[in-house]
């Protein structure tokens, strides 16, 4: 399969001609209209220096909100509300603590400070959300992602407590799903994110859902 360059033309190529891994094309900038183009059909940015790198593997990993999964060790904290839980009270704190955020076996964070400033342009354009959890008053734990129609995209998350992030990804699960909300792409296969009910499906049905769910 041929690499897609892009240039100023706002245009994707069509996902099913993406490389195995899903890589699909190259180039092009991270402007809202083409984020939000890209994100539409199934097409997300993720790269560590330019140039921008456009994916959209297949199979893909999905939520079905009705699905969530809450471990036993998990349902206490809950219930106990050990955390604070807020809605876009501090995208920007989030973004740069994903930003910070160690990963095992990564030397560096695909959340660079052109990445960082597309999506809080992405949130003040009222896009991008973010979820925090709060304890003792400092920012324990958060995700943030792309809101659009009845679909979340999930982009990252980070935690400086245990449980944190897993605490905010289950409140903010709950809530999109009291919003109306029915697919939260969680993009490529993790074991922590199928731990909690996300499982993969094909691209061609994860396409359909987009086009059906997103206005």
């Amino acid at each position: 399969m041929p690499l897609f360059a892009l240039d100023d033309e706002l245009i994707f190529p069509p996902v099913h001609l993406s490389m195995p891994d899903g890589l699909l094309a190259i180039g092009g900038d991270l402007s809202p209209a083409r984020l939000l183009l890209a994100y539409r059909n199934g097409i997300f940015p993720w790269y560590e220096e330019e140039p921008i790198l456009w994916w959209s593997p297949d199979p893909r990993l999905v939520l079905f909100p009705g699905e969530l999964r809450i471990s036993k060790s998990v349902k206490p904290m809950l219930k106990r509300n050990v955390f604070e839980f807020t809605i876009n009270k501090d995208f920007s704190g989030v973004i740069s603590a994903c930003r910070q955020k160690a990963r095992p076996g990564q030397d560096s964070t695909w959340i660079t400070t052109e990445v960082q400033a597309a999506y809080i342009k992405m949130h003040e354009l009222g896009h991008a959300h973010s979820a925090e959890v709060w304890q003792d008053g400092k920012l324990a734990g958060g995700l943030y992602g792309i809101k659009m129609g009845k679909v979340f995209f999930g982009e990252s998350m980070f935690s400086h407590v245990s449980n944190a992030s897993r605490y905010a990804f289950i409140r903010y699960v709950q809530q999109l799903q009291s919003e109306g909300i029915e697919l939260i792409d969680c993009q490529v296969q993790t074991d922590y994110l199928e731990s909690m009910g996300a499982r993969m499906i094909p691209r061609r049905m994860f396409i359909q859902l987009l086009q059906t769910l997103i206005n």
